[in-house]
C-alpha cells in the first residue's frame, strides 16, 4: 500500500490504532483521528518514530463539518485519499427499558450517524478525485444478531450494514467499494471493561464460538486490510470475523 492514504476513524486506541499500524507497517500515509487530538497525535508520532508516515487529526465523527475537516486535512496533508475505514464507536450497557434517552442519542449519533458522515465525505472526495477507492466500516456480530443490554449499539451497528450496501451500489459506477467487516468477541481494552457490566465470561465466550477463543486485534487489522487492498470482485458485503459464532447453530455444549 506504498503512498496511498489512508484515514482510520477512532484510531488513538484498541482496534483503530492497530489498523493504523497495520497500514502504516505496509507503507501507507496514515491519518490518525480521535476527539482527542493529543491523543490522535501521539498515536501519529509512535508510527512516524517506528519509520511510517502519519499525521494525527482531532475530529468528533458525529459532527458533519469535523469529518469534513478531516477528510480535507487527509488530503491537503497526502495529496488525495485511497481508503477511508470508519472504525469510531462507543457503547452503552443497560436495560432497553431503562435506557437513558441521551445514552441511546449518543451511541446512534457515533457508530450511525458518523459512519454516515464518514461515507458521505469520503465518498465524495473520492469521486472528485476519479481515481476509485475503498470504504470500510466496522460493523459487529451483534448487528446481526439481539444481545441484552445494548438496544442501541445493536442497532446502531444493523443500521451500519445497511448504509454498506446503499452506499456500495451508489458508488459501483465511481470503482469505490464500500464494504463492511463485523468482528466477533474482540479481546480489547473496551471488552475487558465492560464484560462485568454486560455480564458475560472469557468461558462464556470460549464455549460459544466454535474456534473456542476471543479474536485479536490483528485478526482484525488482517480482514481489514484484506478488504482495503481493492484487489477483489468484493462490494457491499458484511464480512463477518467471529470465529464461527453465527455458524453456530447450537450454541455451546453444556
Amino acid at each position: 500500500m506504498d503512498d496511498s492514504t489512508v484515514i482510520v476513524t477512532g484510531s488513538s486506541k484498541g482496534i483503530g490504532k492497530a489498523l493504523t499500524e497495520r497500514f502504516a507497517a505496509e507503507g501507507a500515509n496514515v491519518v490518525v483521528n480521535s476527539r482527542d487530538g493529543a491523543r490522535a497525535e501521539a498515536v501519529a508520532e509512535e508510527i512516524v518514530a517506528d519509520g511510517g508516515t502519519a499525521v494525527g487529526i482531532e475530529a468528533d465523527v458525529s459532527d458533519r463539518a469535523e469529518v469534513q475537516a478531516l477528510v480535507d486535512g487527509a488530503v491537503e496533508e497526502f495529496g488525495s485519499l485511497d481508503v477511508m475505514v470508519n472504525n469510531a464507536g462507543n457503547t452503552v450497557i443497560a436495560p432497553a427499558l431503562e435506557m437513558d434517552p441521551d445514552d441511546w442519542r449518543h451511541v446512534i449519533e457515533v457508530n450511525l450517524t458518523g459512519v454516515f458522515f464518514g461515507m458521505q465525505a469520503a465518498g465524495q472526495q473520492l469521486v472528485e478525485q476519479g481515481t476509485g477507492g475503498q470504504i470500510v466500516n466496522i460493523s459487529s456480530m451483534i448487528g446481526q444478531q439481539g444481545f441484552a443490554q445494548r438496544a442501541p449499539y445493536c442497532a446502531s451497528k444493523a443500521g451500519v450494514d445497511n448504509l454498506t450496501r446503499v452506499f456500495a451500489t451508489e458508488l459501483a459506477e465511481h470503482d469505490v467499494h464500500v464494504n463492511a467487516l463485523a468482528p466477533g468477541f474482540i479481546r480489547t481494552d473496551i471488552t475487558e471493561q465492560t464484560q462485568d457490566a454486560a455480564g458475560y465470561t472469557d468461558e462464556d465466550v470460549h464455549r460459544r464460538a466454535p474456534l473456542g477463543r476471543f479474536g485479536t486485534m490483528e485478526e482484525v487489522a488482517n480482514c481489514v486490510r484484506f478488504l482495503a487492498g481493492g484487489d477483489h470482485y468484493i462490494t457491499g458485503e458484511v464480512l463477518r470475523a467471529d470465529g464461527g459464532w453465527m455458524a453456530n447453530a447450537w450454541g455451546p455444549d453444556e
